[in-house]
Order: structure tokens, then sequence, then C-alpha cells
């Protein structure tokens, strides 16, 4: 089983070699693709000085300019050759060794897609309007399709190849997420969820979500749904 490791990257350079050696550690037969999405910060030129040493199953890819995670994630998606795919982060928030607890239910069921859910696990280092927005999501989406997650918002989304591939995405931002749970969830795939760690960082320290992408998340989900 090998596996696709997708990491959309923009403005990480703090976290990005810490991030990238914890990924290459993990002990699974792997694919790697970061895209680096218009970075201004020094992550690009760091990543143009790393790219070069590593083996072949790294890829790096960029971005001229700034398109958002969904762009970067379609970007990586034209080009993985795993049997199954994740999507990483560019910061610390997850830590990759918990990759090996969602391939061992891909291992272990017929599950094709499987979430890593930072509530299973207990109450995650989260603060209060971001932990209310999760919520609020997750319900709108087991309301809307029919499901019984807990965290449709999470990072680790575990994939089939031919599952993800096949979903014809169009989102550009943070509504990546929920188009994919939409889309695998209208194309008759169960989500199986196991409890992942979860070490959320502030916007002080680079945190890029917001309300904004919370309006554009439910207007996915309905927008999907009809």
């Amino acid at each position: 089983m090998r596996l696709s490791i997708i990491v959309p990257v923009y403005n990480e350079r703090d976290s990005i070699a810490d991030l990238l050696g914890r990924v290459m550690a993990v002990e699974v037969e792997k694919q790697l693709i970061v895209v680096d999405d218009g970075s201004t910060d020094g992550t690009s030129e760091w990543l143009e000085q790393w790219a070069p040493a590593q083996p072949d199953w790294v890829l790096c890819r960029q971005h001229p300019g700034n398109r958002g995670k969904g762009a970067a994630v379609r970007t990586a998606l034209a080009e993985v050759t795993g049997d199954w795919v994740v999507i990483q982060d560019g910061d610390l928030e997850y830590d990759p060794q918990d990759y090996t607890k969602l391939l061992e239910v891909a291992r272990s069921t017929p599950a094709t897609v499987v979430y890593g859910s930072r509530f299973l696990a207990g109450n995650p280092g989260m603060f209060f309007t971001q932990r209310a927005g999760n919520v609020i999501l997750t319900r709108l989406t087991n309301l809307l399709y029919g499901a019984t997650i807990t965290d449709m918002e999470t990072c680790y989304k575990l994939f089939a190849r031919e599952v993800v591939t096949g979903l014809s995405l169009t989102s550009d931002r943070f509504n990546i997420e929920p188009e994919l749970t939409a889309k695998v969830l209208r194309a008759g795939h169960p989500i199986v969820e196991v409890p992942i760690s979860y070490a959320g960082r502030a916007y002080a320290e680079g945190k890029k979500i917001n309300w904004k992408d919370f309006v554009s998340a439910v207007w996915t989900l309905l927008r999907w749904r009809w």
C-alpha cells in the first residue's frame, strides 16, 4: 500500500523543515508531493534549496501566486501514484505518525475513505470559535448527507486513489474540505473515522482560516447537496 502525501504550503517558513522531516520519517511506502502556493515569506526559497537533494519519490511544485489550499490540492492530485492519498497541512497541528492509524483501517476493512477525527480523541486544543464552527459544519454535513461523522473539517482525509481522483473537484480555497466530503458522500462512499491527535495554533502563530471560510463552507455544503 503506497501512500501519496499531499502537502499544500503557503507561508510556513517557520514550520516547513520540521514538518517535512516528520513526514519523511513515517515508515510507510510513500510519495510526497509538496505544492508551494505562492509563498512570500521565504518558504519558496527554502523549498528550492531543499528539493534537489531529495529522493525521486519527492515532488515539489510551485504556483506563481497564491491560489488557495484547494488549488494546491488539485495540482497535486494530478500527479499522485499511490494506492491511497492523504492531505497534510504545512504546519505542525497534525502528527504524521497518525497516518498509520488511518492506513490500518484501510488495510483491515473495506473502507475507501477514512477520516482522522480530532473529537474522537477527546477535547482537541481549539479555541471556542474554531470548535463551534467545526461542530456546526459537521452537524450540517450529517443533516444534509445522512452521515454520522464527528469532524468534517479535519485535514487528515485518507482516500483510495480511484475515489479522490474521480471527484472532479473545483474549489480553490479552504472550501475544498466540505467539497471533498460532500462529493464522497454523494458518490455513496461511507466515511470511517479514527481518533487522531491535534495541537491547534493561534492566528498569531500563522493560522489562516477565518469566518469567511466558515460561510464559504456552508455554501459549499448546500451547493453540492442540490
